[in-house]
């Protein structure tokens, strides 16, 4: 899973002050706790779900959400099935 956020980082940058950005600690275990929920049977929808909920959790003005299915249950397989999803304001 990949999660992209974009927002302004200038304060951050002129202030090392983690109040100015984005804790990526406090992000990821979100992250964790929107996954562990409830179960989905889509990628789809957890990819949705993800960029919906963080966006609105988020000072961000876009965020891409990637999903891909490491070990998908398909024999024969070659590569990696996934969904990726861009939600702006």
């Amino acid at each position: 899973m990949d999660v992209e956020l974009s927002l302004d980082l200038a304060p951050a940058a002129v202030s090392d002050d983690l109040r100015a950005t984005v804790d990526y600690g406090t992000l990821a275990g979100r992250i964790v706790e929107i996954c562990t929920r409830q179960r989905v049977n889509l990628l789809e929808r957890l990819a949705g779900t993800l960029a919906e909920t963080l966006l609105r959790e988020c000072a961000c003005s876009e965020i891409r959400v990637r999903v891909r299915k490491l070990f998908p249950p398909l024999e024969g397989l070659h590569g990696t099935p996934g969904v990726e999803l861009t939600r702006r304001r």
